[in-house]
């Protein structure tokens, strides 16, 4: 059954920090700058940059100078995700395209290290960035977009439970070259089973000494979630 449609419109997303047990939320500052450069420096051959619109850098001025102009303004809303252990900036991502009066926001400039990549901290700041739109602000969709030709940004939208909607034909040139784009999407109404499973994930019985998962964030969002009630 469809929920009713919340009252709108609907606040816009606060500048207040998420935090989260393997990682914190912050607006991008110039104070985070050198750290994100130098985790963005860990990908040597500059492969973090292929589906963004811009980047990569041939220096750390070029880089701080982007980030000036880029990373502080209100829409996109950037996120600084900061690694609880080590208190540095390791990635990026934002809210965006924010509609207030339907209730509908999209996360994108998705931007992760190498020391992000693949880490429970990387899926964590997912789920906070999620949490908020849907619980603290009221939010009635939540959109993910990339390049079609852009395997791994698909695969994380359906780990994270993004439901694929289609693909948008030449939509945008991104240097030099069109663009299909395809798009994904959670609802509020689809919110709390996602959320129930990103929470078992990242609990921290899911994980070894090492660090490695035990159980698999579902492709559907709610796989994981379903395997721990079979459990119990």
């Amino acid at each position: 059954m469809t929920r009713p449609i919340p009252d709108l419109p609907r606040p816009r997303p606060p500048r207040t920090p998420l935090e989260g047990r393997y990682c914190r939320l912050e607006q991008v500052t110039p104070g985070h700058f050198a750290d994100l450069w130098h985790a963005y420096g860990k990908d040597t051959e500059g492969r973090i940059w292929d589906y963004l619109p811009y980047g990569p850098f041939e220096s750390r001025d070029d880089f701080f100078a982007f980030a000036q102009a880029t990373y502080l303004g209100d829409d996109p809303l950037f996120h600084a995700i900061i690694d609880a252990r080590t208190g540095k900036a390791v990635g990026v991502a934002s809210l965006m395209r924010i509609t207030p009066e339907f209730g509908v926001i999209e996360v994108g400039h998705i931007n992760y290290g190498p020391p992000l990549q693949k880490t429970p901290a990387g899926t964590e700041a997912q789920y906070l960035l999620m949490r908020r739109a849907f619980e603290e602000l009221g939010y009635r969709r939540y959109e993910w977009k990339c390049d079609n030709a852009n395997a791994g940004s698909k695969a994380a939208a359906k780990r994270y439970g993004f439901t694929f909607e289609g693909i948008f034909r030449k939509h945008l040139v991104v240097k030099c070259r069109n663009r299909d784009t395809a798009w994904f999407s959670i609802t509020d109404d689809e919110w709390p089973a996602i959320r129930a499973a990103f929470e078992s994930w990242l609990e921290p019985g899911n994980f070894d000494e090492a660090g490695r998962q035990k159980i698999k964030l579902g492709a559907d969002g709610t796989r994981l979630h379903q395997q721990h009630q079979q459990q119990q």
